[in-house]
């Protein structure tokens, strides 16, 4: 049998084409069309497990599969549970596509693809490296255990009782998670913290259909208009959220905290020319680092009402409504957030509008400690992977079932992003650098190497 290292370095192809036939699966889990895509995902990647004859399960819910795997045990040796998802968010809109998203292309060193970096490619680079040390070396050093899921996209509402329920079946000492971002290209980051989310939609309704503007202008309250007036009372020009009591939880970075943070060598001109904006904006009293990763915020994702078509129409509408969302810090709780919302709402809402109020899902943030051993045989791992030492930052993104993991099961997590922070997750033409592909499955193979030496 050829080395580990050697047959990933003479795999590479191989693993490619593999990732290309999962990313032409258009497994976009909150639209029904594709509810059979999403299936058919589920089954490709137990298919992964089942050729290296790993125990292997495909276990409906009541939404979209979870795909559970498992190597041999290994006595005396740490126990890795691998999370990860194989759903993708939608693709639209698609006129901004250079090539259709679910046709991967090969360009500028990237793999480009809805589902490239978040979170196929990622998720995969771990399937690999347990592949290479099966077709290499014939075990794994340690247990490695794989929790897929199909609904991350959409709040995993099935899989945190899936978790309670099956304690025993997936015991661990840490879970892996690749699902976010190095600091830099050519700088890989371990992520100690993420921040936390409640997801909410207000909706508006005014006359009982749209109204001629200048007819009825003056005369009717515009849910439009309301809606604006609603939203504004939200947050302040100086990035403050005014919902009441929003702040009351929220955990304080220390100062040694601060102090790493303004260490990073984060090029802000930089940022802002990647984003073609000519400032950054966000709370006062905080760096542009410290508002992303570790202060609350408050975002606006979607705003509907009245006539979008071409040119104009002037139309009084008789709806409107918005998408919004609260990433949270530690300590924070999206439920508290949610009731206090509602409340303010209700309050500000005006006469001659009928408001309904909706709170999608939530999830709190999470911080791990940067002392742990698991850190450290992570970061062994990484540097012998990409050939530089990590750095220790957190993600202002959410993974909601994070927390989940470490209450349920009692464990360690390790969050290691293999991506770049400007894959376009999330957005069109998303892409994936295969250079870093091919380093995160190299990663993930001395990672089970560098576990194996801790002391259970």
């Amino acid at each position: 049998m050829p080395d580990l290292k050697t047959f990933i370095d003479e795999n590479r192809g191989n693993f490619i084409e593999s990732l290309k036939e999962l990313l032409r699966i258009p497994s976009v889990s909150t639209d029904s069309r594709h509810k059979d895509d999403v299936k058919t995902a589920a089954d490709w990647v137990a298919s992964r497990f089942q050729e290296l004859n790993f125990e292997t399960k495909v276990i409906p819910t009541k939404g979209h599969p979870i795909v559970y795997a498992e190597s041999p045990p290994v006595p005396g040796k740490p126990v890795a549970l691998v999370y990860g998802h194989y759903d993708v968010q939608p693709p639209e809109p698609l006129d901004l596509w250079v090539t259709p998203p679910f046709d991967p292309t090969e360009r500028d060193g990237n793999i480009v693809a809805r589902g490239a970096t978040d979170d196929k490619g990622q998720m995969l680079t771990h399937v690999f490296g347990a592949t290479s040390w099966m077709k290499s070396v014939g075990e794994l050093p340690i247990q490695v255990k794989f929790l897929i899921e199909g609904e991350e996209e959409i709040g995993s509402a099935n899989l945190a009782p899936f978790i309670e329920e099956n304690k025993e079946l997936l015991a661990n000492d840490v879970v892996v998670i690749s699902d976010s971002s190095q600091f830099a290209p050519g700088q890989p980051a371990i992520t100690y913290g993420l921040k936390g989310i409640a997801y909410f939609e207000l909706k508006l309704i005014g006359p009982n259909r749209d109204l001629h503007s200048g007819s009825f202008g003056g005369a009717v309250r515009n849910p439009a208009n309301a809606l604006c007036g609603m939203l504004s009372t939200l947050i302040d020009e100086h990035g403050w959220i005014h919902i009441p009591g929003f702040y009351d939880d929220v955990k304080p970075m220390t100062g040694d905290e601060r102090e790493n943070f303004a260490e990073l060598p984060f090029d802000e001109e930089n940022f802002k020319e990647q984003l073609g904006i000519d400032a950054v904006h966000g709370e006062e009293g905080y760096t542009t680092l410290e508002r992303r990763w570790a202060r609350p915020t408050l975002d606006i994702n979607g705003l509907t009402s009245g006539y979008q078509g071409e040119g104009a129409k002037t139309v009084l509408p008789s709806e409107a409504s918005a998408k919004f969302s609260c990433r949270l810090v530690p300590d924070q709780c999206p439920h508290k957030i949610g009731k206090a919302l509602r409340e303010h709402l209700e309050k500000v809402c005006p006469s001659g509008i009928k408001m309904e109020f909706k709170e999608h899902h939530g999830s709190p943030g999470f911080v791990v400690a940067t002392d742990s051993p698991y850190i450290k045989a992570a970061s062994d791992a990484i540097e012998q992977g990409f050939g530089a030492a990590p750095v220790l930052i957190r993600e202002g993104g959410s993974i909601p079932i994070v927390a989940n993991f470490a209450e349920q099961l009692d464990c360690d997590v390790l969050l290691l992003g293999w991506g770049l922070d400007d894959d376009n997750t999330h957005s069109p033409n998303e892409k994936f650098n295969l250079a870093d592909f091919q380093r995160g499955i190299a990663a993930s193979a001395q990672l089970w190497a560098e576990l194996a030496k801790i002391e259970k």
